[in-house]
């Protein structure tokens, strides 16, 4: 089996390793670093709780080779909350809105929202829905999720 060092960086901090060739970001980030609030839902692609935010892109990191990340930057959910531990927007709202019930998918959903609250503040309803396409809920119904979304966008533009 073939060994790749690995140097990213991830919440802001450069992180290294070792990975086989065919080990997933997903197992880098929860087995090698310990960032287990990346479920493994599916490994399959299928379920987003796997999201994360690498190089500016929401991913699912069980579709993406570890090696492919080398040298790039990575944010997880625990990379979300702001300085002095606040939550960030998106949480906040997430918790407001009553958008989590089981959370098993809550920190994909949170990483997409990210990714598409960063490149788009100002989403309508079906940008949220496409931009959340690719994480599945099966307790919500999607519509609190999206809801949270909504806000987050109008805290942030607030904010601005």
């Amino acid at each position: 089996m073939s060994v790749h060092a690995l140097k990213l960086t991830v919440n802001g901090e450069v992180r290294t390793g070792e990975v086989g060739g065919t080990t997933t970001l997903l197992e880098f980030l929860r087995d090698g670093l310990g960032l287990t609030g990346t479920k493994d839902g599916c490994s399959e692609g299928d379920c987003g709780a796997c999201s994360v935010i690498l190089n500016g892109q929401a991913v699912k990191s069980c579709l993406v080779l570890a090696a492919q990340a080398d040298g790039g930057t990575v944010l997880t959910v625990e990379g979300l909350s702001l300085p002095g531990g606040r939550l960030h927007p998106i949480q906040e709202a997430f918790v407001a809105a009553g958008a989590v019930q089981c959370g098993y998918c809550t920190p994909g959903m949170l990483m997409a929202a990210t990714a598409l609250l960063d490149s788009n503040p100002s989403p309508d309803r079906a940008q949220i829905r496409v931009a959340l396409s690719g994480n599945l809920c099966r307790c919500t119904g999607y519509v609190k999720i999206v809801q949270a979304v909504e806000q987050a966008a109008a805290a942030m533009d607030r904010d601005r």
